[in-house]
């Protein structure tokens, strides 16, 4: 369903959000009033006020397919029984509403823990164990499609454009030398435990779909592995829980290194896209992107 005229050549800031998710809930027949923002990242997330439903807005028209493919992933997992995020029924899914795609989704009402990395070892295990069924098609992983579109479109220094894109062929080359020593599965794409919620009644809920593919299981153990070995985010007790739950530590796996490269370029140019929104942003940036012009220098970046 498609409202309003496209306008692809628009910033994606957090006014051009709110519009487009007033516009969506009004052709939907759901009440905006006292929605609230609750993050600006690769989408914009509203809680609204109404309903306990969550409006998530995609940055342009390019990622309506992505957008197609949560909702089919959302509709697959709920019918296996898998607990995960519930795309709301009853509407018509995805929206267009000015070359903007928007979804809605069940509200989770948060318990009073967070997921542990555990229970991230265990989601994944038990996940990458399905059987994608037939008439669900899902593409490859893809780790390069949207960093060359956030490169394009970031507001930073010309000369952190040209060595960004001089990074990415050279990542690209070495993702051409990879060999995988796994099956193909179901895989998350960006699994790290800010992508599990704990709900009211203590359930964990794996969350985010965007990048839900069918692919090498190696892709969902890269984002904690280099958050532990390279970035340090995690206690050496719990990286342990999360190999000890999930069988498997990719950093003995002689590709490791590839996707070390490869997570933390996207980490600094997802990063990158609001770099404008505020000063805190912008300065976690500027140290991201001056660690990744030296591969040995030490990443103190913080978490986002």
């Amino acid at each position: 369903m498609a409202v309003g005229a496209a306008r692809s050549d628009e910033e994606f800031t957090s006014a051009t959000a709110t519009r487009v998710m007033v516009a969506a809930c009004r052709a939907s027949g759901l009440d905006d009033s006292g929605s609230e923002l609750i993050r600006l990242g690769e989408n914009a997330l509203f809680r609204l006020a109404s309903v306990p439903v969550i409006a998530r807005i995609a940055r342009g028209r390019e990622w309506l397919p992505t957008a197609r493919k949560e909702v089919a992933v959302s509709q697959w997992l709920t019918g296996e029984g898998f607990s995960a995020a519930r795309i709301v029924e009853d509407l018509e899914q995805p929206l267009l509403i000015d070359g903007f795609p928007v979804t809605f989704w069940h509200q989770i009402f948060e318990g009073d823990r967070k997921p542990a990395y555990g229970e991230l070892g265990a989601v994944l295990r038990d996940l990458h164990s399905l059987t994608v069924p037939a008439g669900l098609e899902l593409p490859r992983f893809q780790p390069f499609t949207k960093q060359e579109l956030r490169i394009d479109r970031a507001q930073i220094p010309e000369d952190d454009r040209s060595f960004l894109r001089k990074r990415w062929r050279e990542l690209r080359d070495r993702y051409e030398e990879l060999r995988f020593e796994t099956a193909k599965g179901p895989v998350h794409g960006d699994a790290h435990v800010q992508n599990l919620m704990v709900d009211d009644c203590g359930k964990v809920v794996l969350i985010d779909f965007e990048a839900f593919c069918y692919d090498h299981p190696e892709w969902d153990l890269m984002v904690t592995a280099v958050e532990h070995h390279s970035l340090g985010w995690q206690s050496n007790a719990q990286y342990a829980d999360f190999v000890t739950a999930y069988g498997r530590d990719l950093y003995d796996w002689p590709g490791y290194e590839t996707l070390r490269g490869l997570q933390e370029f996207g980490m600094t140019t997802w990063l990158m896209q609001n770099i404008r929104e505020d000063e805190r942003t912008a300065a976690e940036y500027r140290r991201r992107i001056a660690a990744l012009r030296d591969d040995a220098a030490p990443r103190d970046w913080r978490p986002w």
